[in-house]
């Protein structure tokens, strides 16, 4: 029985990286492992440890910087070393799968398990499950604030870019700390420490293996797509509105899609999430605004939409949004930026644009708003067998 102790800032649903934990550690405790949890400490948690041991919870975006000791523990934490160790002496797992740890719990936490390691004489298998860019840049979304653009400035070491751009919240003492952190630890080698890394696409790995560290260490998998098996499903039938659900930000592409939708007062859109784009969103006549929806409540707004759109302008990686739609039968409009041109095949699952290009958004969306022939046929993973796959990672000799 393999133990494996699930490393994340936060332990209880607050996003993708939480939805991929939960499920994967209960599929895998379904596969005879033994799961615990470390993260941040909070009355929401819904995951665990047995010794109850957690670090402090903190919030980087909240504008406590001025506290004293705040800015060192966002970059080097000796409570999150002393809390996992407690835990690793406990649960004595053999491996340790990290998943979003910068900042909240910061990479210290490596060198006290390579210290558990040595001193126990117990291999403990590091793997690095990445839900962003944050090794190879300080705001983790490859992206200049300021600009707002994609940026790709900082991918080799060259963190002053960070700062000029205030590229965490705008602010230049967030993105100071930001940069410093990244500094430091590429000048320590600290991710040298950790054994492989996992890319949920394939440009999300060519971006990591521009940092010295991670070279070699790399392997694209895309996230698994619930249990549902490949088959391909009529798409005939749909009721006639078009869906978004994710964020409602700029970065995600939604003042994009909301001028497009302007332009559109013919179709009727469904909106589900919450952001800084809900006011504009809520003048516009044929768009509603259904809010923040649980996964249950969503579920049939997905599988009965005409398509969904992923319109992102920041690199994303493997959105969850795209292959859930995919897998219940909704094609997908996806802009072609990061790794969504991996999920999306134009003519069978959904179509591509250019992401950012207003005009070629509102025709495709008129093309497939007219077209009722998508296959939608998928391989994505299920999630039996993404952790089916994890454990064979977890076999893997370090050289």
């Amino acid at each position: 029985m393999k133990k494996i102790l699930i490393v994340n800032k936060f332990l209880y649903p607050n996003g993708g990286s939480e939805t991929y934990i939960f499920e994967l550690g209960k599929q895998l405790r379904e596969l005879g492992c033994e799961v615990q949890y470390f993260g941040m400490d909070d009355s929401r948690n819904i995951v665990e440890n047995r010794v109850n041991c957690y670090t402090s919870n903190m919030d980087f975006h909240s504008g406590k910087l001025s506290k004293l000791l705040y800015p060192f523990r966002i970059i080097y934490s000796w409570e999150a070393r002393k809390s996992i160790r407690k835990v690793l002496e406990d649960f004595r797992p053999e491996v340790v799968h990290l998943n979003n740890f910068n900042f909240q719990i910061t990479p210290s936490i490596l060198y006290e398990i390579r210290k558990y390691e040595s001193e126990h004489n117990e291999k403990v298998n590091i793997i690095y499950t990445a839900h962003d860019y944050q090794l190879v840049c300080p705001n983790h979304l490859m992206r200049c604030q300021a600009a707002n653009q994609n940026c790709e400035r900082c991918a080799e070491g060259a963190y002053q870019n960070c700062i000029r751009g205030k590229c965490i919240h705008g602010s230049i003492a967030k993105s100071v700390l930001g940069a410093l952190e990244g500094w430091l630890y590429r000048r320590l080698g600290a991710y040298k420490m950790i054994d492989t890394v996992i890319c949920p696409s394939e440009f999300m790995r060519r971006q990591l293996e521009r940092h010295p560290d991670l070279r070699g260490k790399t392997v694209t998998k895309h996230n698994f797509a619930g249990n549902m098996e490949a088959e391909e499903k009529s798409t005939n039938g749909k009721e006639n509105y078009v869906f978004y659900f994710g964020r409602y930000s700029r970065e995600k592409g939604v003042e994009t899609l909301l001028k497009a939708c302007a332009r559109l007062p013919e179709i009727p859109f469904l909106f589900a999430g919450k952001g800084e784009c809900e006011e504009q969103m809520n003048q516009l006549e044929n768009v509603k605004n259904l809010g923040f929806l649980t996964p249950e409540e969503i579920k049939p707004y997905i599988e009965n939409a005409k398509f969904s759109i992923c319109p992102s302008e920041c690199y994303d990686n493997c959105p969850f949004s795209v292959m859930e739609s995919i897998q219940y039968g909704t094609p997908v409009l996806g802009a072609a930026v990061g790794g969504i041109p991996e999920l999306v095949e134009p003519g069978v699952s959904g179509e591509l644009f250019e992401s950012g290009n207003e005009e070629e958004l509102v025709q495709k969306i008129k093309y497939m708003y007219a077209k009722n022939d998508y296959s939608c046929s998928h391989s994505f993973s299920t999630l039996s067998d993404y952790a089916r796959w994890f454990l064979t990672l977890c076999e893997k000799k370090r050289e």
